[in-house]
């Protein structure tokens, strides 16, 4: 529903709400642990049924989208009510015109999981799977899940630990509202390396803040035409729980047997992704979803890939120049 100019922003607003909670949790937590007669850990998990209770409630206050109703509706005007009222403008045609025949197109689609495996979708599955997995071995559910134990192994006590998990949990919630503030200026592919630097040089959790911990769902929410969208977002979503629970369950293991060696061990994956977003994910800053599938045409890498399947000349919106096919003779558009 966002338009594409703030869209980097409202979606990490994603991972802003994540970072609340996990503050308002190490909050409650050191609160709780000063409670003497050793109950305080009832009131930690009890505590969860308030944002349960805000989400399920909301849920009934939640507008449709447009492209939700015009998936559901072959009358497309409360669609084009839909879109007036969150773009704040009344000529919108052109949008849903989009939006329009891009439904058309996903509806030919019977097997969205067997259509994202063709070649000419490549690009957007190795996103799907790239992106969450190095978004999880960057390590930073350790910190978020053990924060307190590894504070205690330097030497902190109880209560000290729970409050260095509630600075670094702050740090982490104002890292991302930055990123909020300017990943529509500055772009996904800057903010992932520069994220990624910080994260080698220790400015640990306030790189991945600005950088892969909310743009880790921003890119893949992006990236996926209609047809396979649905099918490219369960990928992500599934690669992602699956390397957040063997993170999780191995960490401890990997600790005592590598003990700070854990650590170098984490940091270069973060070299790894690093260089893998400058030289393979393009920038998607303020390109419309429904014509990002322009990005790949003009990447040095993936047009090989995706630039084969149209025969036509494949002329790119205004804000870019691309490549293109013309009878075997390659012509660059502006």
């Amino acid at each position: 529903m966002a338009p594409a100019k703030h869209r980097g922003a409202i979606n990490n607003g994603f991972q802003f709400s994540v970072g609340i909670g996990a503050l308002s949790a190490n909050l409650i937590n050191y609160g709780t642990e000063k409670i003497k007669a050793g109950w305080g850990w009832r009131i930690s998990l009890a505590m969860a049924a308030v944002p349960a209770s805000m989400l399920t409630l909301g849920a009934f206050f939640l507008p449709e989208t447009p492209n939700s109703l015009i998936q559901r509706s072959t009358d497309h005007q409360r669609a084009k009510q839909m879109l007036q009222r969150i773009r704040g403008i009344d000529d919108v045609e052109a949008e849903l015109d989009d939006l329009i025949k891009a439904n058309n197109v996903s509806k030919t689609i019977k097997y969205p999981f067997k259509k994202i495996l063709e070649r000419k979708y490549r690009p957007q599955l190795v996103m799907a799977i790239a992106i969450p997995f190095f978004q999880q071995v960057t390590g930073i559910n350790v910190i978020a899940f053990y924060a307190p134990i590894l504070f205690r192994t330097i030497g902190l006590g109880e209560s000290a630990s729970l409050l260095s998990a509630v600075m670094t949990g702050v740090v982490g919630t104002i890292s991302t509202f930055i990123s909020m503030l300017i990943v529509d200026k500055f772009g996904r592919r800057a903010l992932f390396m520069v994220g990624g630097i910080q994260m080698l040089i220790c400015i640990y959790v306030a790189g991945f803040g600005w950088s892969w911990g909310p743009l880790g769902w921003l890119v893949p929410s992006e990236i996926f035409p209609l047809e396979i969208r649905s099918a490219g977002q369960s990928i992500n979503v599934v690669v992602n729980f699956l390397f957040t629970f063997i993170v999780a369950q191995t960490f401890l293991a990997m600790l005592c047997h590598f003990k700070s060696g854990i650590f170098f061990f984490f940091g270069g994956w973060v070299m790894v992704m690093t260089v893998f977003v400058y030289l393979f994910l393009p920038e998607t800053k303020n390109v419309p979803i429904e014509k990002m599938e322009m990005v790949w045409l003009e990447h040095w890498f993936w047009r090989r890939l995706v630039g084969d399947f149209s025969k036509d000349a494949k002329i790119k919106a205004p804000w870019c120049s691309c490549i293109v096919n013309c009878n075997d003779t390659k012509f660059t558009l502006h």
